[in-house]
């Protein structure tokens, strides 16, 4: 793995921030919307899950309990537009057990972040960066999310090199840039946007990429 230089980081979000602005992530009115969308959202995007939570408030509240009371295949009828609905919906009935049991929003506020994080690893369906996206936006706390769009823009960047893995790229940013929630907060969704709009898996669009000069890729 590359080092990821603080200095080099921070001129990549300056860079990307002029060129797209704040993004005001995630969107959810409350931490357990955001939670359920966190969940929804794995392989699927963000219009599709809008799509099944509209579908989902038009028949219960968007609470653990009103989830489960719902039988299985009218949650999975609901959840439809959001692919795998029926994967999705024993994720998202198992996530609302879990959250249930450990006492609801307070219970899990209370727990430390590296706690916290160890229980949402536990549940059925969640992984590194399903559980990061809940410890960030849900929860405020300073984890940095790692996806697929940032170990190909910085691997472009010649940053990262070796597939060092979710985790050790995880720890690189976090101890690059320090334990700042608002920065890992805009830098991820700045760096989904830059990989969504410009900087594609195939025919990246180079030649209008606000990071060029400095990209061996490019």
């Amino acid at each position: 793995m590359s080092v990821l230089d603080a200095e080099r980081l921070h001129t990549v979000y300056r860079l990307l921030l002029a060129e797209y602005g704040p993004q005001h992530w995630w969107p959810g009115d409350s931490p357990f919307e955001v939670m359920v969308g966190a969940i929804l959202t794995q392989n699927t995007a963000w219009t599709n899950v809008e799509r099944g939570l509209e579908r989902l408030c038009d028949r219960i509240p968007l609470q653990a309990r009103a989830i489960l009371s719902l039988p299985a295949d009218e949650l999975a009828e609901c959840l439809r537009p959001v692919g795998y609905f029926n994967v999705k919906s024993k994720r998202l009935r198992a996530f609302c057990r879990a959250y249930l049991e450990a006492g609801g929003l307070d219970g899990l506020r209370a727990l430390e972040t590296e706690e916290l994080r160890r229980w949402l690893l536990r549940v059925h369906g969640i992984g590194p960066e399903t559980a990061d996206d809940i410890l960030l936006y849900a929860f405020e706390r300073p984890v940095f999310v790692v996806d697929a769009y940032t170990g190909r823009i910085f691997e472009r960047l010649g940053m990262l090199a070796g597939n060092p893995g979710y985790e050790a790229i995880r720890h690189g940013f976090e101890t690059a840039l320090g334990r700042d929630v608002p920065l890992f907060n805009e830098y991820h969704a700045l760096i989904v946007r830059h990989g969504k709009t410009l900087c594609r898996r195939t025919r990246p669009l180079c030649a209008r990429c606000c990071l060029r000069e400095s990209c061996p890729a490019g």
